[in-house]
């Protein structure tokens, strides 16, 4: 017999003894002596309390000041600025490449600031490439407009 086969009966033989047989009958009540002191049983003594666990409270959470700032999360719409208007208004103001990638540096007419890549979104554009001085975003077809191009270029001063 192999070390896994007596291993395994050895844990069924371990089993069925314990789910088997006849339930340990109940102590039998004990009857104290006439004229003996009374003894309460075993069970009925109460355990000692716990100690009272100090309360603990989370840390503060900060609450976010706008500032005068923009709320991120709100759309540009809802400010009455169109994310068309946005992007046609906003300028190229720089360039960065290296080794790993290469980054559109632009600025929309509110004074914000966006680094993007290519495929990256900016209002309902999205960035298609990034040349040496201007970059190509592809805008969502409108009716009437002759393209769906735009070529912003960088801003020399």
């Amino acid at each position: 017999m192999t070390a896994a086969r007596a291993l395994l009966l050895a844990a069924l033989a371990c089993a069925l003894a314990g789910c088997g047989g006849s339930p340990e009958p109940a102590p039998e009540p004990a009857v104290t002596p006439p004229g003996a002191p009374a003894v309460p049983p075993a069970t009925a003594m109460t355990p000692p309390a716990a100690p009272a666990l100090p309360e603990v409270t989370g840390p503060e959470i900060p609450k976010y000041e706008i500032k005068g700032r923009r709320d991120p999360f709100e759309s540009l719409d809802a400010k009455g600025i169109s994310p068309t208007s946005a992007l046609g208004a906003a300028k190229l103001t720089g360039i960065v490449r290296s080794s790993k990638a290469t980054l559109a540096l632009i600025e929309t007419p509110d004074g914000l600031g966006y680094i993007l890549r290519s495929g990256d979104t900016l209002g309902d554009g999205r960035l298609l490439e990034i040349g040496s001085d201007s970059v190509v975003f592809q805008m969502a077809p409108r009716s009437g407009a002759p393209t769906n191009r735009m070529v912003l270029k960088l801003a020399t001063n």
